[in-house]
């Protein structure tokens, strides 16, 4: 069951709110101000936040800055009256997922209320940076995969060009969006973003363009689309590959004359908008399909920036794994490190969720280690045994003999071996040659061809 905060220093308001959303099969926290709420977050689990702008204490907007800050994952719906649309909108700007008006219209309230859930539930397979960190990219990795991305972000950034991010979910599509803006002329300006995949698809073109009052059931304000938002900013379209089909022709008119109408509108309203899309799909396939438009797809595949599972770039696990450590230690007041064995089973795991799958399981570890150390004891037996699953018998069985596969996997543990020994021996090849039972030319013979040559002395 998923819940939701709400916060509003009307007792008649917060009870009205929680008579309708339980109703709807929601879980209901409250509070009367923004200073309430930050207490309430600490210790709940809140799926997302409905909260008034007008508080005493602390207000909607500084509750807004203060969750971005310290909650980014959680999404945030503001309250507002008619006067105060205008200050709303600028809220949305600043990170809110949406408003809602007095008196409620309970199709709206519900529509909202159930994209925020899905966003905060996609959210969860999104990597971010601290906001401290963005300006540097804040992504982390020292593979040469990453170094080719860091270049890509220093060439396109300055420039206008619409950018296509492709990668598996969990590789961190979000953050390069992230730092391609932070680091543009356009930084000062809103960086806007929508998740098509928390859309409901009768919703979507008035997510993206907005709508006038009457336009169809329940549009009780004239409320502008994300399109207007991001106007001399930046509009990410992440998992772009569940826009509708027949929204993507409008969305492709958009893209060509930087215009477009509200729905229900006649007024043409022209916009300044650069535009980053992310997919986790083949959208080339998608187009072979028919499920993509062709012309779409070349439209924002101008600048396509790829990001690599990480399997694909294990240089950065350790990295990553002292980043995640440094800020685990820091939110839970500790001072865990990871022991070197450790480490070794982290490097030969293959990471099918990707750096969310890394940042999920270090929290878990470090909060199971014993004496301040992550040791083999921590480390997941199923992890365990999808190593040893993929040592033993690698996927593609079509394309290699068994006795392939078996002199790989001895090879495998042959250099394991050398490796261990070589440490053990402080890198004297003598000495570790003794211990294998190898003369030592035939140990030298097998670093030359494991290149293991620079673990010795």
């Amino acid at each position: 069951m998923s819940k939701i905060l709400i916060v509003d220093d009307e007792l008649n308001m917060r009870l009205v709110l929680s008579a309708l959303l339980k109703k709807e099969g929601y879980e209901i926290a409250s509070a009367a101000d923004g200073n309430e709420a930050m207490d309430v977050l600490k210790s709940d689990g809140i799926d997302a936040v409905i909260t008034d702008l007008k508080m005493p204490n602390m207000d909607g907007m500084e509750l807004l800055r203060r969750m971005n800050n310290k909650y980014p994952d959680v999404p945030v719906i503001m309250i507002t009256a008619h006067g105060t649309v205008a200050t709303a909108v600028e809220a949305l700007k600043k990170g809110a997922l949406d408003y809602i008006t007095k008196p409620f219209d309970l199709d709206e309230l519900k529509n909202v209320v159930s994209k925020a859930i899905k966003t905060r539930a996609l959210k969860e397979n999104e990597i971010r940076a601290p906001q401290e960190d963005i300006e540097r990219a804040g992504i982390i990795g020292a593979s040469k995969s990453m170094e080719n991305i860091f270049e890509a972000i220093r060439r396109v950034a300055p420039t206008t060009t619409t950018i296509l991010i492709i990668g598996e979910t969990g590789t961190g599509k979000e953050l390069v969006a992230d730092a391609i803006h932070y680091n543009s002329p356009r930084k000062k300006n809103p960086l806007i973003k929508i998740n098509c995949a928390a859309i409901a698809k009768t919703l979507m073109e008035s997510e993206l363009f907005g709508h006038e009052k009457g336009a169809y059931t329940g549009a009780a304000i004239t409320k502008p689309g994300k399109f207007e938002l991001a106007h001399k900013g930046t509009l990410f379209l992440d998992e772009v590959g569940e826009i509708p089909r027949d929204m993507q022709v409008k969305l492709l008119r958009v893209l060509q004359e930087q215009e477009f109408e509200r729905v229900g509108g006649l007024r043409t309203i022209k916009v300044d908008v650069r535009i980053i899309a992310a997919t986790n799909q083949n959208l080339l396939q998608q187009v072979k399909t028919g499920n993509f438009r062709e012309d779409l797809y070349y439209r924002l595949n101008v600048f396509p920036i790829e990001v690599p599972p990480l399997r694909e770039r294990k240089e950065d696990i350790l990295p990553l794994t002292d980043y995640f450590v440094e800020k685990f230690n820091k939110k839970l007041g500790a001072s865990v490190k990871v022991a070197e064995k450790a480490k070794e089973i982290l490097l030969r795991y293959d990471w099918p969720g990707n750096i969310r799958e890394l940042e999920n399981l270090i929290e878990r570890m470090m909060l199971l280690s014993k004496n301040g150390t992550i040791t083999l004891d921590e480390i997941p037996e199923e992890l365990k045994a999808a190593i040893n699953k993929t040592t033993l018998m690698p996927a593609d069985k079509s394309k290699k003999p068994f006795k392939d596969y078996m002199r790989d996997h001895v090879e495998n543990v042959e250099k394991q071996m050398i490796i261990k020994t070589l440490e053990d021996a402080g890198g004297n090849v003598t000495k570790a040659a003794k211990q294998l039972g190898l003369s030592r030319k035939g140990l030298q013979l097998k670093m030359i061809k494991y290149n293991l040559r620079k673990e010795a002395k």
